[in-house]
């Protein structure tokens, strides 16, 4: 049951210890439990505990309860300024110019955790060119930010 959330988390070079007796998961989409809940929640729930997220078409989409707990680990992660902070919540790429900070792996084609200045996970993309060198053209598509329900919904 871990192997979709572990490779998922093998994109950000991150490690999370989940304790898979508390790991629920309900047709595709997967939640984590504590103690209490595991004692008092039936099998037929439609919601209980942290969402994790789900898997579709073989691709596992995360929760941003999943992207802030992997954002508390040794991941890779870029900072980001309040002007692309903006940009990137509203569905934006990101520049280089825009990045404050780089916290793990700089390589074209990794994936990395968007973070503001406050430390707070916005959301997550995949690096496109090498960040160790100047370029003014977008760096890093925006796959998922904290936007993308607000989007949804006015649609």
């Amino acid at each position: 049951m871990m192997k979709p959330l572990e490779d998922f988390l093998s994109h950000f070079n991150a490690k999370i210890f989940l304790d898979e007796t508390f790991l629920v998961k309900k047709r595709n989409r997967y939640f984590l439990w504590n103690e209490a809940l595991k004692n008092v929640i039936a099998r037929n729930f439609f919601y209980a505990g942290l969402y994790l997220g789900k898997m579709r078409k073989g691709r596992f989409f995360p929760s941003f309860n999943l992207l802030k707990m992997i954002g508390k680990t040794k991941a890779n992660k870029v900072v980001v300024d309040k002007k692309t902070e903006w940009l990137f919540i509203c569905g934006r790429d990101i520049f280089k110019r825009g990045i404050k900070k780089v916290k793990g792996s700089r390589e074209k084609g990794s994936y990395v955790l968007i973070l503001n200045m406050k430390d707070e996970c916005l959301g997550y993309g995949k690096i496109l060119h090498n960040l160790n060198k100047t370029s003014e053209r977008v760096v890093i598509k925006n796959i998922l930010d904290i936007g993308d329900f607000l989007r949804r919904e006015s649609k």
